[in-house]
């Protein structure tokens, strides 16, 4: 189980580097504003620049926990493969959307809620339902940079 484990983390975070080039490329093709890195960053320090290599740090190190709730799924599952990836990709990258970014402004200490604005200590926007405060096209960027995490999960742990 243990080697199994670092196998998992091993795939967990290359899938994870994978995940966050994608999401680093559709912010900068303008699919979307949201930037999952610098808003995890942002949680531990105002210094912006420090926010990215935190944020990115953090999103690795969350990417390789994940890949051993994927390792338990799979072996509950009887087996890993792409498809049951995509699945498990498909209901994190829903549940991220619909109930996680709506927590953000609760957690975040530098986020406003949607029902008080930005503050001089709450600069970020909130990401709204699905992120759509980020770009209409957010939610496709992030469900597809899960369901492609998924898949490489799937296909690396079978």
């Amino acid at each position: 189980m243990m080697m199994t484990m670092v196998h998992a983390g091993f795939w967990g975070l290359f899938a994870s580097i994978v995940f966050t080039t994608l999401l680093a490329a559709s912010q900068g093709l303008g699919f979307t504003r949201m930037n999952i890195p610098y808003l995890l960053g942002t949680m531990f320090t105002a210094d912006r620049d420090r926010a990215k290599i935190y944020g990115v740090l953090i999103h690795l190190t969350l990417g390789v926990g994940f890949s051993w709730l994927y390792l338990f799924g799979f072996e509950a599952w009887h087996g890993a493969n792409w498809w049951k990836g995509l699945v498990l990709g498909g209901v994190q990258g829903a549940f991220f959307l619909t109930f996680g970014v709506s927590l953000l402004p609760g957690i975040h200490p530098r986020m406003a809620s949607e029902q008080q604005g930005p503050t001089v200590l709450k600069q970020l926007e909130p990401p709204g339902f699905l992120g759509l405060h980020y770009g209409r096209r957010t939610p496709i960027s992030i469900f597809a940079a899960h369901l492609v995490w998924g898949v490489l999960l799937g296909v690396s742990l079978s």
